[in-house]
């Protein structure tokens, strides 16, 4: 009977030992609700033996550095429950994030330098398996007006042999119904102290990813930068309101900061605390002229600092 390319699932588990699959093993309880979810289940380098011979083809390769790759989208909302952390909170994690949790309260992402947490991937294609150890990635933040806030993320893992598995029972639990980016979601849009009308929004944590397979170490995927950065596209302000322009070239530093949501259990803060503008741009909106204001994410000298997710 033909296998149907409909029926998949994701799921996500800390790893407690780097590349060493979680026991026990991700389960049905584990599952995240994902989007647009792509699968590349073995992609590796081939290493050609280059032998001579007194006839001419091709010769055979050994296949080497054999990883996973996967890309969805996870629809923004919170747990359900102030200071519970979201479903998908292990996959913020393994994307450079530290997780701090204020029981009852709040659940805080933030960036760090060393000691990044990965994660042990099942992902299902009716009935085949493929588990990816050692996952690590990076992601987008991206919002556009009466559409979905999501985050874009690009893990990748160490390969493993796939199996003929049945796909468990999936427990969709601490993931609350998302909210349209838009007026409904979100009252008050800071960007350099100006509350303005936001069209569109991203936050690229921009995590560059190595995949690492020395002689006498384990395999390893590792996070070794991070250049964070993204993008406002605003209702173009009056010159006397707000000089996006002047502020760009004077390279000031300012806060982007909003509140997505208003219930809680399902409200996410995003602040990014220094934000250094580039080259704003025009555009056009249903005839309303726009400014597209580029920005580069800064530390300050404390570090760690560029952005913080905080649900609430």
């Amino acid at each position: 009977m033909p296998k149907q390319s409909r029926i998949q699932l994701l799921l996500a588990k800390i790893e407690s030992s780097y590349g060493t699959l979680p026991d026990p093993a991700p389960a049905g309880t584990d599952a995240v609700l994902v989007r647009n979810l792509e699968v590349t289940p073995l992609e590796a380098t081939m290493l050609e033996r280059e032998t001579v011979q007194p006839y001419l083809g091709s010769r055979p390769s050994l296949m080497i550095d054999r990883q996973i790759k996967l890309t969805f989208e996870i629809e923004v909302s919170g747990s359900g429950t102030a200071g519970t952390p979201p479903k998908y909170g292990p996959i913020l994690r393994a994307c450079g994030l530290a997780q701090g949790i204020q029981s009852n309260t709040s659940v805080t992402y933030a960036p760090v330098s060393t000691g990044q947490e990965s994660v042990s991937l099942a992902y299902f294609a009716d009935g085949i398996r493929h588990y990816a150890v050692g996952c690590r990635g990076t992601f987008e933040l991206a919002g556009t007006a009466s559409d979905f806030f999501l985050f874009r993320v690009e893990m990748t893992g160490i390969y493993v042999a796939p199996t003929d598995t049945e796909v468990p029972a999936a427990t969709y639990t601490h993931q609350a119904q998302p909210i349209p980016f838009g007026a409904e979601a979100t009252s008050t849009f800071a960007v350099h102290g100006f509350n303005a009308c936001v069209q569109e929004f991203s936050l690229d944590v921009a995590n560059d990813l190595v995949f690492r397979a020395l002689a006498g170490c384990t395999k390893q995927v590792l996070i070794t930068d991070r250049k964070s950065a993204g993008s406002v596209m605003l209702e173009m302000p009056t010159l006397a309101t707000k000089n996006y322009f002047a502020e760009a070239v004077a390279r000031t530093q300012d806060d982007i900061t909003f509140q997505f949501g208003a219930t809680a259990g399902n409200i996410l803060t995003v602040t990014v605390g220094q934000a250094q503008l580039g080259a704003p741009e025009y555009g056009d909106s249903d005839g309303v002229l726009m400014l597209t204001v580029p920005y580069m994410a800064l530390p300050t000298s404390a570090g760690n600092n560029e952005f913080s997710l905080v649900f609430t």
